[in-house]
């Protein structure tokens, strides 16, 4: 449930995401809520990503959606798309703003040149670029106990941290590095020479024990759909088998997605669909 996940394709970066959220599985009456927080951390996204602004401009960009966002539900913005959608769903659903300012958080550190010193530290970025999606969903379905908070959060780091593995050759190009540090250090690897886009033995060892780390998150939700139950239930057990999917895919590329980046395929769903149908909430793959 990253921010990856919900998936209204507007060009050809949108259609290559692998996690749809607000799909014909997702209970109609969530639709509109879900894809107002699908555009509104779309619009950051793109401010922070796309284009030729420089990171000035596209942290002056972030700060005014950010007084837009306080802003709402009691004064709207027309001029921006994103606004109206998403106020009305603050005033049907009371979602709560601090998870929307955590994603912004997370898009400006995507802005900034930023060295992620260990685990922990990409985990707090995953925080907030990631479990605030997931929180919301849970916000809007009325489950908000703790077990259900911390299986959402293991499951958005989980897939937020498999599509920073997945696209490490595309991030280098902006240039960013989410391996951490540590784990390059221990394993001999500079991360200048990632940047430089050389891969190595070495390399492969420290994605392949990062990839390793982020399944055995994502495995700890696995009882979460159970608890969600319904059609959403079972969208997120597709979510969360292809997770399994691509780092099945990266697995099978000697992790050298530093290279290539794998991805899934149509002919990906009718096995997702599957596995999905016989879900057990013990570990997988």
């Amino acid at each position: 449930m990253t921010r990856g996940q919900c998936r209204v394709p507007s060009d050809q970066r949108h259609r290559q995401e692998n996690f749809p959220v607000a799909s014909w599985l997702c209970p109609p009456a969530l639709r509109p809520p879900i894809l107002a927080i699908y555009r509104f951390a779309r619009t950051a996204d793109d401010l922070a990503d796309e284009g030729q602004a420089n990171p000035a401009a596209r942290l002056a960009a972030l700060a005014r959606m950010r007084e837009q966002l306080q802003d709402l539900p009691h004064r709207v913005d027309t001029a921006a798309a994103w606004t109206e959608a998403l106020a009305e769903a603050i005033r049907a659903h009371a979602l709560p703003k601090p998870l929307l300012l955590d994603l912004l958080s997370a898009f400006e550190q995507d802005c900034k040149a930023y060295v992620y010193l260990d685990r922990a530290d990409l985990i707090d970025y995953c925080r907030r670029s990631a479990n605030p999606v997931g929180r919301l969903l849970l916000h809007l379905v009325g489950v908000n106990d703790a077990d259900a908070l911390r299986q959402s959060d293991a499951i958005c780091t989980a897939l937020q941290l498999i599509n920073h593995w997945q696209d490490l050759g595309v991030d280098i190009r902006k240039p960013r590095l989410y391996l951490p540090a540590s784990d390059l250090a221990r394993h001999g690897v500079e991360p200048a020479a990632v940047i430089r886009g050389e891969h190595s033995a070495a390399l492969a060892a420290c994605v392949a024990e990062l990839l390793d780390w982020a399944v055995s998150l994502l495995n700890e939700g696995r009882p979460l759909p159970r608890r969600v139950g319904g059609r959403l239930g079972l969208e997120l057990r597709l979510v969360i088998e292809g997770g399994h999917r691509v780092a099945e895919r990266i697995r099978a590329m000697q992790h050298a997605t530093l290279l290539h980046r794998p991805r899934l395929r149509a002919w990906d769903a009718p096995l997702l669909l599957a596995r999905a149908l016989r879900y057990r909430d013990g570990a997988q793959r």
